[in-house]
């Protein structure tokens, strides 16, 4: 081949040329690779430099704004907070909501995946454990997650310590906290660059963090997000950007107790409120009063007109002071005492003129024995026990005397 060139230098001279031609396509396609990092400026560094990690999908449109939530309390003490966001599925953007997370290994600290616009597109950069947050775009997440860095808690000789100005923490049973005010301007914008974007780069200590060993998400965080990806309520074109479950206070239990909804979100649960016409159950009272004019009726059976009357029922009560009225017959009964002195009469019947007087007085007395039988018109004449003064057969002692 060398004997070949020799005798031919032209064809020497078009190897050089190709050689030369490979060298130069090959040093325009690293150029055409390196320019959306270059337009992008120094913005990726910390995304491109994460060993192993690079954006995970692609979208061309951005993603919607971040919803408003309140966190959930923590289930039990050494769990870390990791914020709601956007991801993408086969149907869109859909929401992974936030949740408390056991870290993989005390002393780590999670830093949030985010979006950031570059070369035309919008590009998501996954999250990972670390020993320092590092740099997510600027993208303020609440919670402690304010763009920069992390203020919500802090580790503490192997235990970690909640900043309660941020983090919803029951004091009561978990005492290592404390309390630092955070200003967080919260702007609800969800990636970073483009057009209306957040405009940020990462500072000093972001890059440093970008240069140290990371840590991927956890199976449970893994689990939480594919649990997500499977829920159509948390897709963006059900929900409108407002999901019903934002926050949860487990991975992956999206029922129960600790699962918080968007703010917006409550206007749909609104419509679950039309359950509140079960509180029309105040028929339901109607029917309990139609109960009561039962018992009622029961109570007067016999006089089932008086129940319309049953309210006025203290009216009857009056006639109950009547009844004590006949008790008053009690003294009555001594008038059939008095037969027993028309007994001693009878003895001194000897006389015949006497006993005219005493069969008008006979008479009269069994026409009481009659009205007894009729308690109610004796109980209206009670004077006529007071003219009892039948002291007659006193009068009859004066007759003897004559």
């Amino acid at each position: 081949m060398s004997r070949i060139l020799a005798a031919n230098p032209r064809l020497r001279s078009n190897r050089t040329h190709n050689t030369f031609l490979l060298f130069a396509a090959a040093l325009f396609i690293l150029c055409v690779r390196l320019a959306p990092v270059h337009a992008q400026g120094i913005q990726l560094d910390a995304s491109v430099n994460l060993p192993g990690v690079a954006v995970s999908f692609q979208a061309n449109d951005p993603p919607p704004p971040l919803p408003e939530y309140e966190q959930p309390v923590i289930p039990d003490d050494g769990y870390l907070w990791t914020p709601g966001y956007w991801s993408w599925g086969d149907d869109g953007y859909y929401w992974v909501p936030g949740t408390w997370v056991e870290p993989p290994q005390v002393g780590l600290l999670w830093t949030p995946g985010y979006w950031a616009f570059n070369g035309g597109v919008y590009g998501f950069y996954p999250g990972y454990w670390g020993a320092t947050v590092g740099f997510y775009g600027g993208v303020n997440y609440g919670f402690g997650y304010a763009g920069v860095g992390f203020a919500g808690g802090r580790w503490d000789g192997g235990h970690f310590a909640y900043n309660t100005a941020v983090s919803n923490v029951n004091t009561t049973i978990i005492h290592n906290t404390y309390n630092q005010t955070v200003i967080n301007n919260n702007t609800h914008v969800s990636f970073n660059g483009g057009a209306g974007g957040v405009v940020a780069t990462p500072t000093s200590a972001e890059r440093a963090a970008a240069q140290q060993k990371h840590v991927a998400p956890t199976a449970a965080q893994t689990s939480h997000i594919q649990e997500a990806s499977r829920n159509p309520s948390l897709s963006a074109k059900a929900n409108g950007g407002h999901p019903a479950i934002a926050a949860t206070a487990r991975p992956g239990a999206f029922t129960g107790p600790g699962v918080v909804a968007a703010h917006e979100a409550a206007r749909p649960a609104a419509a679950s409120a039309p359950a509140k016409p079960s509180a029309p159950a105040k028929p339901s009272p109607s029917s309990a009063a139609r109960e009561t004019p039962a018992p009622e009726s029961r109570a007067a059976p016999g006089a089932a007109k008086p129940v319309p009357e049953s309210r006025p029922a203290p009216a009857p009560a009056k006639p109950a002071p009547v009844r004590p009225a006949p008790v008053k017959p009690t003294p009555v009964k001594p008038a059939p005492v008095k037969p027993e002195a028309v007994k001693p009469a009878p003895e001194r019947s000897v006389q015949p003129e006497r006993p005219v007087q005493e069969r008008p007085t006979q008479e009269r007395a069994p026409e009481e024995r009659a009205e007894p039988a009729k308690p109610a018109p004796e109980a209206s004449r009670p004077a006529a026990p007071k003219p009892e003064p039948k002291p007659a057969p006193e009068e009859r002692p004066k007759d003897d005397s004559k």
